[in-house]
């Protein structure tokens, strides 16, 4: 695994120049994203495939603009494990970009409400059909769950969630919520994690200090849920949230 020795970010020119340069390539296919999905406003299910292809079409030039490299182990997985939630870590801006290129067919975000108003992305996020949440409205979140899983049953689509819910300063791994657990229990869906080596070196949250690097996919085997009940859930939370502990130590 790769060594956690911080990599010197780029100069100030370079720097920026990276960051408007992934921006630019970003806001242009964006930008012809938007008006495909409008066109097919009233099939969600067809958004979300459109979304897909436009995410891992995007996603190898914005880590070539920003000069990350990313290596997956068990890419295969995201394939073969559909339908499923897939749950990863959260530390970096990064980890959106390679949410992205991991993108497996049918799957659905789910963040927070406000991402709509981060610049051609949160429009894009909304306009897929991607779903959100109101972290600060606990019982709004609930019920948001309950109506959640519906659209899951439905559209036979794969959420895609950090269940730490904010990204970590340092890397380290923060306590899990239990969304995942009630949407699994609801669905009977396995849960696949995935872990992220070291995003949080190439681009520490709340910081521009972007760096070159490489950063390593653990994609994990699937988590049988169908055994799961609904007395247990704190534990399924921490038997998961283990996992992830485990791969990043060992990292």
């Amino acid at each position: 695994m790769l060594s956690i020795t911080p990599p010197r970010p780029y100069g100030f020119f370079s720097r920026w120049s990276r960051l408007a340069l992934a921006f630019f390539l970003f806001a242009l296919g964006a930008s012809l994203y938007l008006l495909l999905a409008l066109l097919l406003l009233p099939w969600r299910g067809l958004r979300l495939r459109l979304a897909g292809i436009y995410a891992t079409s995007i996603a190898p030039l914005l880590l070539f603009a920003l000069g990350i490299d990313v290596r997956i182990e068990g890419r295969d997985r995201l394939r073969s494990s559909v339908p499923a939630i897939f749950v990863l870590n959260h530390s970096s801006a990064l980890d959106t970009v390679i949410s992205m290129l991991l993108w497996p067919p049918r799957a659905c975000g789910v963040g927070k409400k406000e991402i709509v108003w981060i610049p051609f992305f949160g429009q894009a996020y909304l306009l897929s059909g991607m779903l959100r949440i109101d972290r600060a409205d606990r019982a709004g979140a609930i019920e948001a769950l309950r109506g959640m899983t519906e659209t899951v049953r439905r559209h036979r689509i794969s959420p895609w969630i950090a269940p730490e819910g904010t990204r970590s300063d340092d890397g380290r791994l923060q306590p899990f919520k239990k969304g995942f657990v009630h949407i699994a229990l609801a669905t009977d869906l396995p849960v696949v994690p995935i872990v992220l080596h070291n995003a949080h070196l190439c681009l520490p949250n709340r910081t521009y200090a972007l760096a070159p690097g490489v950063i390593e996919v653990e994609v994990l085997e699937s988590i049988d849920t169908s055994r799961w009940g609904a007395d247990t859930v704190d534990d399924h939370v921490q038997e998961v949230r283990e996992l992830f502990r485990e791969r990043l130590e060992t990292g």
